[in-house]
């Protein structure tokens, strides 16, 4: 079987895990009143724990107010308010005791586990476009790293960033060595069905990164040609950097294979910026996407009010 068909195939086998997942149980009670922040969001009445029709993934202290302070406590708020999956950039820094608490947690909740970051050394520059060889030997050894905290914590995807550019070489240099870099971690993660997500991130936030567009994200990982290399479509990043969101979107569908979230400016929930988010996802739900899309930005508001205000918020942009 060629790469472009396991591509078909492993993404027919994603839908149909995901649709086989249960929903969670919704109590049978009458909805509750809204809140101060539903009603000026214009949220919907629900049933407390009615899941989402898109599957949002949010971060550790998003909901500390409501979950306290442990992680796992804030897993179960998260399930118990609706939410299917979370994400933590951090979590290949926590303790291997942590990670299976926060594992059986999210497997008794039936979360599921969305990005980690794999490759911490990306800030260094100018990193994979350089081409040197200790740089990428450094990279695959935390690819290598990466797929025991994957198998951990039952994740599937993990965020690489290629680093800056390098100012000393051609652009097509540069990706030719990123592409190689690449290449040599799919073989790592294949046997594992494991996916690193390459994340443009914007020139205003990230100034001198290598990636920053989601059509040359697009090209990369079309080069590379495995279903183990795809692309994490940050909505905040890429309407600083091209807007033009729904094209986008389209054009480099077929290499999505995660989703970011985050209204500009601000970087804060949906509603709070100038982004259209209910457009956004009813575009996304509309093509029929079932995976993850994490909630990577702060909150708009301090305190509980405010955790209710995220969550509103989301009931929102997500009725269509």
């Amino acid at each position: 079987m060629n790469r472009r068909s396991f591509v078909r195939n492993s993404a027919a086998v994603a839908a149909g895990v995901s649709l086989a997942a249960p929903a969670l149980a919704a109590p049978a009670l009458a909805a509750p009143l809204l809140s101060n922040s539903a009603a000026k969001h214009g949220a919907s009445q629900r049933v407390a724990g009615e899941p989402f029709q898109l599957n949002y993934a949010p971060h550790q202290g998003m909901f500390a107010q409501h979950g306290g302070p442990k992680p796992v406590d804030q897993l179960r708020f998260m399930a118990d308010e609706g939410f299917r999956s979370f994400e933590d950039n951090g979590m290949k820094g926590r303790s291997v005791e942590e990670q299976e608490a926060m594992a059986n947690v999210m497997a008794s909740k039936e979360m599921e586990m969305g990005v980690f970051v794999a490759h911490t050394i990306y800030w260094k520059e100018p990193n994979l476009a350089s081409g040197k060889e200790d740089w990428r030997d450094q990279f695959l050894g935390e690819i290598s790293e990466s797929v025991d905290v994957a198998k951990r914590v039952n994740a599937k995807w993990m965020t690489v960033v290629p680093g800056h550019v390098d100012l000393r070489l051609d652009m097509g240099y540069q990706t030719a060595n990123v592409i190689e870099s690449l290449r040599r971690a799919v073989e790592i993660l294949e046997p594992h069905g494991l996916v690193m997500v390459l994340e443009p991130l914007n020139p205003r936030d990230h100034p001198g990164l290598f990636l920053s567009k989601a059509a040359q994200a697009f090209e990369i990982c079309r080069a590379v040609d495995s279903p183990s290399c795809k692309i994490l479509f940050d909505i905040y990043h890429q309407q600083i950097t091209e807007g033009n969101l729904i094209p986008n979107i389209d054009a480099a569908w077929d290499e999505i294979a995660y989703f970011q979230i985050g209204d500009n400016p601000g970087r804060k929930e949906p509603t709070t910026g100038e982004i259209n988010y209910k457009n956004v996802f009813k575009h996304i739900h509309s093509k029929g996407y079932d995976g993850i899309l994490g909630m990577e930005h702060g909150n708009s508001q301090p305190g509980m009010e405010g955790e209710r205000a995220v969550i509103d918020a989301y009931r929102s942009v997500d009725s269509f």
